[in-house]
């Protein structure tokens, strides 16, 4: 099977002159057979779109033999087969990274790093409050503070600019996020690394082959960790890996995901149990799950990026509906989801709730992505416990309550965010044109949602 490894430069140019300028100079689909000028379906109107979308995790039957001899092999555990190890070696050729571990999900790849280099109860780690909770709960897990840098809304990721007033005494790391597969400003990032003496740890869980200056998403900081949870590019229900080049570091991110066991050569002669570990390894049945997919990998990513595009040229025409945009020197997203903002002034105050409300009546499902979840409850509860109140003073506790409050963008973008799945942007042109159809739809006739 050919594989192109696209960017989003390369796309337009390997398409044909034609081909991409018809495709980025066409007019937003409307007039004759779209519906456009209709009832809208949820107020009884026919929808756009009546079809099913792809069913998402997808299995291979041809992988069916090899799991079902993997099956009776009873070689289940890592230490006994040879699948961990074999993905471990594949997933490296993908992403270009020199070592990968293979661990139980992308949250233990993220504890596993975080205890590895070193961050421990009192310290500080600064990171995108527009994430999934497991970024702040990785931090919470070392007994430390996840202190959070602004969001840039544009991107949907940390803006660096934000990052150096966040730092102090306790500050031990950097952890950016590529959420949804936008790659962060990395080299703004790592330039503050450096000068601080801060490791960057990248959350890359959800931006496999999201390319930035040229380089991989999760390759770029001291470590980078991904995630296999079922919703992901590569599923094996519940899956992830830390990527480093390293070869120390990584020798200890394996033993302590290992129990705690010596690994490799700069661990040789230490006794059996001489560091502290944990048991967060994946299993080869998994493995094997994961070593069904990768193949297609690339080809999934391109097909992705190539719907993307097209509705990143079509969608932008429609007021109020405002697309990502990668940050400086990020060249593709991995697109987990396809996001944009939506702005309801142009919709005549439309709540987004009911823009995708009826986004889902015309056949089109949408995800509002992540809220404000620093006032969820969980961060309370962690830092009035009676560890964190030993580990920092009153003062400083109280200052970072108040810093929760401080986060325009995020809280800007939390209420406009909206996000395509990204098994959508598997499906074919006429489908992307479904959503496009029904987005302006909504927009022609707002008033009968009013």
């Amino acid at each position: 099977m050919k594989q192109n490894n696209l960017t989003r430069r390369k796309f337009i140019a390997s398409t044909s002159a034609g081909a991409a300028g018809a495709m980025l100079s066409m007019p937003l689909l409307a007039g004759s057979g779209t519906g456009v000028t209709s009832e809208l379906a949820l107020k009884g109107g026919k929808p756009v779109r009546t079809g099913d979308w792809l069913k998402w995790p997808v299995w291979n039957p041809e992988a069916e033999e090899p799991m079902m001899s993997l099956l009776r092999s009873g070689n289940w555990y890592r230490g006994d087969g040879n699948k961990c190890n074999e993905f471990e070696k594949k997933y490296a050729d993908l992403i270009g990274a020199k070592r990968v571990i293979a661990t139980a999900s992308g949250t233990t790849a993220l504890i596993a790093s975080l205890h590895t280099l070193g961050i421990d109860a009192g310290d500080e780690v600064i990171l995108s409050p527009y994430t999934f909770i497991a970024s702040y709960n990785v931090v919470f897990n070392q007994k430390a503070l996840p202190v959070f840098a602004d969001t840039d809304q544009e991107t949907f990721t940390i803006n660096p600019y934000k990052i150096e007033e966040k730092i102090n005494e306790r500050t031990r790391a950097i952890l950016p996020v590529h959420i949804f597969g936008l790659p962060a400003d990395m080299n703004r990032i790592l330039a503050i690394g450096k000068k601080h003496n801060l490791p960057v740890i990248e959350d890359a869980c959800q931006a496999w082959l999201a390319e930035y200056d040229g380089r991989m998403c999760g390759t770029l900081g001291d470590l980078g960790c991904f995630s296999f949870q079922n919703s992901k590019h590569i599923p094996s229900g519940e899956g992830g890996a830390i990527v480093g080049s390293n070869d120390e570091v990584m020798d200890r991110c394996f033993a302590y995901h290992n129990c705690g066991r010596p690994h490799g050569k700069s661990m040789a002669g230490m006794g059996k149990n001489a560091i502290r570990g944990s048991n967060k390894r994946l299993t080869e049945l998994q493995a094997g799950i994961l070593l069904s997919q990768i193949e297609r990998t690339r080809q999934d990513a391109d097909k992705r990026l190539e719907n993307a595009l097209y509705l990143d040229s079509k969608l932008k025409e429609i007021p109020g509906i405002i697309p990502y945009k990668l940050a400086d020197g990020a060249t593709r997203s991995a697109y987990h989801f396809y996001p944009f903002r939506y702005k309801k002034e142009y919709f005549d105050g439309l709540s987004r709730e009911k823009f995708r409300a009826a986004l889902r009546a015309e056949g089109v499902p949408t995800y509002a992505g992540y809220g404000k979840q620093y006032f969820d409850g969980l961060i309370e509860d962690a830092i009035s416990s009676r560890g964190y109140k030993r580990l920092f003073s009153a003062e400083r506790l109280n200052r970072y309550r108040d810093e929760l409050h401080h986060l325009p963008e995020n809280d800007q973008l939390t209420g406009e965010a909206v996000m395509l799945f990204q098994n959508m942007l598997l499906a074919e042109r006429d489908d992307m044109d479904d959503i496009i159809h029904a987005v302006q739809k909504i927009y022609e006739n707002r008033s009968q949602l009013l």
